[in-house]
């Protein structure tokens, strides 16, 4: 079992984590999920397009050493790039895809460790220290509190591409209330997502563009799943009746 780690940082008044951190859960979550996997489960086809389960548990393993990275940029100030180039991060994945079943749990269970480690040393002042996330530093600025909820977005999200029985049900409230607003917001900022309007059950309606011509309604989970391409949307309602609307990519 890792440490306890939340998803937003101590409180300046506080010296203790609360007692049940989500990232501290969905780490442990996502590492019984894999430890279940032996070499041919892991050889199986993700839902990410092209990974197989190992590379996805590769890549959440990497993900933990480059936000460790970036934890340590926001406590020293010194730039500390998630990782040093988009090659050498997908060179990273692929190598690492092709281990044993065994091998790949620990290094999932080690890099956690790691970003445990990198989260309980930094300083209260590190958490508003502005960092840059992606390959080489390419990425908009963020402060490193937001690091904790990169993490947690991350188990949450691969874990359902694992195709292993996690599924957008299973996530918790909380996180697909906070996942759901902020997916909501940033498509509402892009010029290729579709006109449409959304109506989230128990929690209102969201528009996406002006005079949107379709309404989808779901459950929140339902309607975050097919916004970040982890479903096709089967259980949501569509008006005017017919096909749900054709979306881009997720990042």
């Amino acid at each position: 079992m890792v440490p306890t780690v939340n998803a937003e940082p101590m409180s300046s008044d506080s010296g203790d984590v609360p007692a049940a951190g989500p990232v501290t859960a969905a780490t442990e979550r996502l590492i019984a999920t894999a430890a279940t996997l032996d070499d041919a489960d892991l050889a199986a086809s993700s839902l990410c397009p092209g990974w197989t389960r190992a590379h996805v548990l590769t890549h959440v393993a990497r993900n933990a050493d480059g936000l460790s990275n970036l934890l340590a940029w926001a406590r020293t100030g010194r730039e500390n790039p998630m990782y040093p180039s988009t090659e050498a991060r997908n060179a990273d994945i692929e190598a690492g895809a092709g281990r044993p079943a065994a091998e790949i749990v620990d290094d999932l269970r080690v890099s956690a460790d790691r970003f445990v480690r990198a989260v309980m040393e930094m300083p209260d002042d590190g958490w508003e220290r502005q960092v840059r996330r992606g390959p080489a530093a390419t990425g908009d600025p963020l402060p490193g509190r937001r690091v904790l909820w990169l993490r947690l977005r991350e188990l949450e999200i691969h874990h359902v591409d694992l195709s292993t029985g996690y599924s957008p049900a299973d996530w918790p409230p909380a996180f697909v209330r906070r996942a759901l607003d902020e997916t909501v917001r940033a498509f509402g900022r892009r010029d290729d997502v579709p006109a449409l309007t959304l109506e989230i059950d128990g929690a209102g309606v969201e528009h996406l563009g002006a005079e949107a011509p379709v309404t989808v309604g779901g459950e929140p989970a339902e309607l975050l799943s097919w916004l970040t391409g982890r479903s096709g949307g089967d259980g949501l309602r569509v008006e005017p009746a017919g096909r749900l609307p054709a979306l881009p990519s997720w990042l």
